[in-house]
């Protein structure tokens, strides 16, 4: 027999909508919040929205203080939604959680508490402790995924790594050596990728990719000219060339290559003269670049998105090692038909399609073109 939804049922529910709402604001704000976390807050009064909020530009102002100052006087007695822990120290701005509390908030419904140890959990008893009624893990799972970025900064001192990878029907992302470029790809699985670019802090690619392509990195789509990722290269040898996009454009946009630590002077001094931006970092014991001291670099410069188009080789050992956290496989309909480069080496591609390391999270389609979207299981 059926029964009305209890009032706590109710009540349930729609913390969980508002608290995807507020989530889901906070996320049109990935990669332009760096080094801080992209938050989503929304203040409701009876039933109202009455206040929005999201991190903007640069960190600053937070989420909270945005929602609160639209909200004014209707925030006293409301509920504050907010997809992280407001921060309870003093910064650049007085804490989210003192600001909150003076705003006469009388519930706070947060999704995670926040793992930065400058917070850690004291935002939430501040406001407990000033009577505020508190309440935690509302969509936590789903506000994990959007700053996952700032949780593994924070915790294992790298950036959160999404790789994307586009292949023919048969399983290549290049031709032979004396093939053209592959245009593998239509046209809404190419806007897709321009729209992850662009909610990251960082494009990473490994040398071979800019030596066979030029690519330029950039976000070209109407309206986001403002979103420009860092442009980071790979590059052991310090093998860029001098006359490549990325050199030519780096007064435009940013490039910084990470070499290893045996890479020659000469080279660097060139690239510096260029405009380029140039870390060394050890080399592992197969004589690659140690990616994992590479991400922690780029986590020391304040990014927390990394958007891997690195190639075969990157891709497999980022997938190799678990550092790739968010891998996208974009499978045009058509074959190559011919011997090419292999999107992923076979022990990559197990390790992507083994359920004990990765969980397929999307199956469907842009355009004409199969996506599929993995997460890593930690």
């Amino acid at each position: 027999m059926l029964t009305a939804a209890q009032p706590q049922d109710v009540a349930a529910d729609r913390d969980e909508h508002l608290m995807a709402a507020t989530i889901a604001l906070g996320r049109r704000q990935h990669g332009l919040t760096a080094p801080n976390p992209a938050v989503g807050a929304l203040v409701v009064r009876d039933g109202v929205i009455v206040g929005r909020g999201a991190t903007r530009k640069g960190g600053r102002p937070h989420a909270e203080t945005e929602a609160l100052a639209q909200a004014g006087e209707l925030a006293r007695g409301a509920t504050l939604y907010v997809s992280l822990e407001p921060c309870a120290h003093f910064g650049v701005t007085p804490p989210c959680a003192q600001a909150t509390i003076t705003a006469g908030i009388a519930r706070v419904v947060s999704a995670l508490e926040d793992p930065d140890p400058r917070v850690a959990g004291q935002g939430h008893r501040m406001m407990r402790e000033a009577g505020v009624e508190v309440v935690v893990g509302v969509g936590a799972a789903q506000a994990r995924r959007a700053h996952l970025g700032h949780i593994l900064r924070v915790t294992e001192g790298r950036p959160q790594v999404t790789l994307k990878l586009a292949e023919t029907a048969d399983g290549f992302a290049a031709g032979g050596p004396h093939d053209r470029r592959l245009h593998i790809t239509g046209i809404a699985a190419n806007n897709y990728v321009q729209m992850l670019r662009a909610t990251h802090d960082a494009i990473m690619v490994g040398i071979g990719t800019v030596l066979a392509d030029d690519p330029l990195l950039t976000v070209r789509l109407p309206g986001l000219d403002d979103r420009q990722p860092l442009r980071v290269v790979l590059d052991s040898n310090l093998q860029l060339p001098l006359r490549s996009r990325l050199v030519t454009t780096a007064a435009e946009v940013p490039v910084l290559v990470i070499c290893a630590a045996d890479a020659d002077a000469t080279a660097e001094a060139a690239l510096a003269q260029a405009g380029i931006a140039v870390v060394r970092v050890a080399r592992d014991d197969d004589g690659h670049l140690d990616l994992a001291a590479a991400l922690h670099v780029l986590a020391g410069r304040g990014v927390t998105r990394v958007f891997s188009e690195g190639g075969p080789q990157v891709a497999g050992r980022l997938i190799g090692l678990g550092l790739a956290d968010e891998c996208i496989l974009l499978t045009a309909p058509k074959p190559f038909a011919r011997e090419g480069v292999a999107s992923l080496s076979e022990t990559a591609r197990r390790e992507l399609e083994d359920g004990r390391h990765y969980r397929l999270v999307e199956d469907g389609f842009s355009g004409v073109d199969r996506l599929r979207r993995y997460e890593h299981i930690s």
